[in-house]
């Protein structure tokens, strides 16, 4: 098996998003963090994130407002040290309201294959609850869970 550093071939990208999926389905702000650059830069719809200690912050926020938090990321195209990503997950506020959210993801890495950019652009889909499509245990979707193309996402 290669290294999951860039230049990235298919099978190191999807591995590299399904690890990416399964640290935000951990929805531990610390251990994500690790994921990317000390100085790591994003841009989160209307917000700029700068570095780890931001990076914990913003997840913090997310998480406490993001309830019942479940994501699917699929890969959508690759090359060198840059990937593309495709979207959605699932969660409900404290009042119970449930939504998808939708959104594509540009990654670029630096060659240890830290993430150093990630520019996300989302959408919020308000959803009733019986029209959930993540059922899954919170945590880790289980390999045989479907993806976004097998649930005509």
């Amino acid at each position: 098996m290669s290294a999951l550093v860039p230049p990235f071939t298919l099978e190191t990208a999807i591995q590299k998003v399904r690890l990416a999926e399964d640290g935000w389905n951990s929805r531990n702000p610390d251990k994500v963090s690790l994921a990317y650059t000390p100085d790591s830069r994003w841009r989160n719809r209307a917000e700029f994130v700068n570095g780890r200690a931001e990076i914990v912050a913003f997840l913090t926020r997310k998480w406490a407002k993001e309830l019942d938090y479940r994501l699917i990321k699929e890969l959508w195209t690759f090359g060198g040290n840059r990937i593309a990503v495709r979207y959605a997950y699932e969660w409900h506020d404290d009042s119970n309201n449930w939504f998808r959210s939708y959104g594509n993801e540009n990654w670029e890495y630096d060659e240890a294959g830290l993430m150093q950019r990630r520019f996300a652009c989302i959408n919020d889909l308000p959803i009733k609850e019986s029209d959930r499509k993540f059922h899954w245990p919170l945590g880790r979707r289980p390999d045989d869970h479907p993806g976004l193309s097998d649930l005509g996402l």
